[in-house]
């Protein structure tokens, strides 16, 4: 039995022990994360916090801390150094005197300037100073000293995991900043979901909406919800199937780079592409979710979890091929790819074992290329390199993976959704394998997802132009 160490304990001041004079100190580093987290428990989301642009106009051009931040601070000491625990806050009054930036380290001084016996109450000076002795903040604190003496095991803080969706879509965003927009069908867009989506991804500048379905259907729902449609095209189709042909005969001719789906059937819109040979590349196509994931270290893409409902281990190759040549456009350079199944090892009684030990060698002969594939893998150590270590598997995807692919669409949708609604993931999808991105949005996508999938479209498109000629409109 391992006995705690003064380290691992908190001890405080009682009032016989604190003398006229005394000081103690803390230091702290102001990260963007412990703006972050203070913006997330205070509520306080002030632009001034929070937005660089916003910020660069202000009187500090930059942003700063919270001040309340430097506050908390010094709450910090006297509650866990000097006194410590069981001292009770009466009063403190704070002068905020030069900003707070990132980076900035503060040391916090409070020194004893008067005592009352008959109370056991303390005044302090409080101080605090950046790392040039520049004063940040002054004041005053009246606390009640402890009378108790306590000294316990330290408890450590908890952690709290920063997830700023907006930061990420801005991120996202921000890798087709420098990319013209590209013209895209919009199929159906007869709900307001679809067509709103349309052209919020119009207004970001990610594409030039052709919006082909029922004109007069179309515009009263942007009627309805207060949607300009001034200048954009509208391509007239009596119905959602007609819709979906004329959009695979101008992706088919060229007139468009991309397709969206509106509000139809996914396999309508599949089934009019692949009535068109000329899109077809002879890979099966295949989509991939592309999520942002609070407790995950990066992006993760998942594959396929809404078109190939069981597929073949030859679909397989297609579907994995098409993922890591995605991931690379997303400026992966040698993705991990993890196979998942139920478990680790390869068991004959476990069909998808079977297919993820055949998908690594074929990787191995060269049947599929660009990434780094292992598997099976369990989810638990596909995302973990804790859990890999304890089931001692030895990988360089395991922990780090970049793409799942899942044993077939029934788990690799309840997947999906489950890091949406369970674990508050951001999420984006496209259709892949075709001559053409098709950007599929669900009825459930908000406007950020919708123009994330469009996002995800543009860069396809524009890489596909470095393999064909561009169109000329």
């Amino acid at each position: 039995m391992n006995l705690p160490t003064d380290s691992d304990l908190i001890e405080n001041f009682t009032f016989p022990e604190i003398t006229l004079g005394q000081s103690a100190r803390l230091l702290r580093t102001l990260t963007l994360q412990d703006i972050a987290a203070f913006a997330a428990v205070s509520g306080d989301t002030n632009p001034a916090h929070l937005d660089p642009a916003y910020a660069n106009d202000t009187l500090f051009h930059g942003v700063i801390a919270h001040g309340m931040w430097s506050g908390a601070l010094i709450s910090a000491l006297l509650g866990t150094q000097f006194p410590g625990p069981g001292t009770i806050y009466q009063n403190q009054v704070l002068h905020f005197v030069k900003p707070v930036r990132v980076g900035d380290t503060l040391t916090v001084t409070v020194t004893v300037t008067a005592m009352d016996a008959s109370q056991h109450s303390l005044e302090l000076d409080c101080d605090v100073q950046n790392q040039h002795g520049d004063r940040v903040l002054s004041g005053v604190a009246k606390v009640l000293a402890p009378v108790k003496k306590v000294r316990l095991p330290r408890v450590d803080a908890p952690q709290i995991q920063v997830f700023d969706p907006q930061a990420r879509f801005r991120d996202l965003l921000a890798m087709g900043q420098k990319l013209e927009a590209v013209r895209c069908a919009v199929v159906h867009p007869c709900d307001e979901g679809s067509l709103s989506g349309a052209m919020d991804a119009a207004r970001y500048g990610l594409i030039i909406p052709v919006l082909v379905g029922p004109a007069v259907r179309i515009m009263h729902v942007a009627q309805e919800a207060g949607i300009d449609l001034t200048g954009v095209e509208i391509i007239d189709q009596p119905h959602s199937h007609a819709a979906a042909e004329k959009a695979a005969d101008m992706a088919a001719c060229r007139d468009v780079e991309i397709l969206m789906k509106g509000s139809l059937h996914t396999d309508e819109l599949i089934h009019a592409v692949l009535s068109k040979p000329v899109l077809r590349t002879g890979r099966r196509m295949s989509h991939v979710f592309r999520f942002d994931i609070p407790l995950y270290h990066k992006p993760l893409l998942i594959t396929d979890a809404a078109l190939n409902i069981r597929p073949t281990l030859q679909e397989k190759v297609d579907i994995i091929q098409n993922a890591i040549d995605f991931a690379r456009i997303m400026g992966v350079a040698t993705p991990k790819v993890a196979i998942l199944s139920a478990v680790e090892m390869v068991n004959p009684s476990i069909p998808s074992t079977l297919d993820a030990a055949a998908l690594c060698k074929m990787a191995d002969r060269g049947q599929i290329t660009g990434g780094v594939l292992d598997g099976p893998l369990a989810f638990d150590n596909a995302i973990s390199m804790h859990a890999a270590h304890i089931k001692h598997i030895d990988s360089v995807v395991a922990g780090h993976a970049d793409i799942m692919a899942v044993p077939d669409l029934e788990s690799g949708n309840m997947l999906a959704k489950q890091l949406e609604y369970l674990a508050g993931a951001s999420g984006s999808g496209i259709v892949l394998g075709a001559r053409v991105p098709i950007a599929l949005t669900s009825r459930a996508d908000g406007p950020s997802n919708r123009v994330a999938s469009a996002l995800l479209a543009l860069l396809v498109a524009h890489n596909a132009r470095r393999d064909q000629p561009r169109p000329v409109w």
